[in-house]
């Protein structure tokens, strides 16, 4: 007789809005420091490089919630949990702005080495939440 885990609806929606948010926000982040290198042409390529972060934000944390959430069976909650990924990677972006004033350009690749490292932690929470039994590829072992 095999393990087979049930799907857990909790861990797989939290998972897949935490990896939204953190994959969004870490393009957000990287959006920012290239401006950062960028400080001397900012007349020219600087709004640009914002509008790209901000566009790549939107894009990655509501695609990856709503690619992540793809085991949940009521669309409805895999449309929200994209559009809070989204929102959310823009405000976990916006978050880069402070720490660059208080700790410079070291304090972003902190904040960009932690957005990602909480992506992969809630990709990881959302696999687990899919269940063995589905057919996903849930991180089961049996």
């Amino acid at each position: 007789m095999s393990a087979v885990t049930a799907k857990d609806p909790l861990a797989l929606g939290l998972g897949s809005l935490a990896s939204g948010v953190a994959f969004g926000g870490a393009c957000m982040t990287v959006s920012q420091i290239a401006l950062r290198f960028s400080e001397e042409r900012f007349e020219t390529v600087g709004y640009y490089e914002l509008t790209a972060g901000l566009v790549a934000a939107v894009g990655v944390g509501g695609a990856v919630g709503w690619y992540r959430s793809g085991a949940l069976d009521n669309i409805w909650q895999r449309g929200v949990i994209a559009v809070l990924g989204a929102v959310g990677a823009v405000l976990f972006g916006f978050l880069a702005a402070p720490l660059d004033r208080f700790f410079g350009i070291i304090g972003m690749i902190v904040w960009l080495l932690l957005g990602v490292a909480a992506g992969i932690v809630a990709t990881r929470w959302a696999n687990s939440g899919r269940g063995t039994g589905d057919g996903g590829s849930g991180m089961g072992t049996g």
